[in-house]
């Protein structure tokens, strides 16, 4: 993958995690698109060629496993990662059954984001 576009859509709706997932991010050479809400997500979704996705649960105008659902029906079908400040073996099986690739339980340290993004980026496209 390293001769392509490496590009992430990050949905959060706190600034500061999506300033800090950016920084992160793009750090590592990364491209990062951002979305601050399900709608805005679901429209990068459409639109954009996109390599990875890293999703809240919680927005404020749906919820993250409509994110996930949509780039798993996505031509490229990305790999998600979804991460939540509200973690429970129920939301992590619905996460997962959704289409989910990995699940992160808010706060994780910056290393854990970054192995859990090679790891996915790693792996060919789920169902491709």
């Amino acid at each position: 993958m390293s001769a392509e576009l490496i590009r992430i859509l990050v949905v959060d709706d706190e600034a500061d995690f999506l300033a800090t997932y950016e920084r992160l991010l793009r750090r590592e050479g990364y491209e990062v698109l951002m979305a601050s809400s399900c709608a805005r997500a679901l429209d990068l979704l459409a639109h954009a060629s996109l390599s990875l996705v890293i999703s809240d649960l919680r927005l404020p105008d749906g919820d993250g496993l409509e994110v996930v659902r949509a780039a798993r029906r996505s031509p490229r079908s990305p790999s998600v990662i979804v991460v939540t400040g509200h973690p429970s073996e129920e939301r992590r099986n619905a996460a997962l059954s959704a289409g989910a690739t990995a699940f992160l339980a808010k706060p994780f340290a910056a290393a854990v984001l970054l192995a859990t993004v090679r790891a996915r980026l790693a792996q060919p496209p789920a169902g491709r």
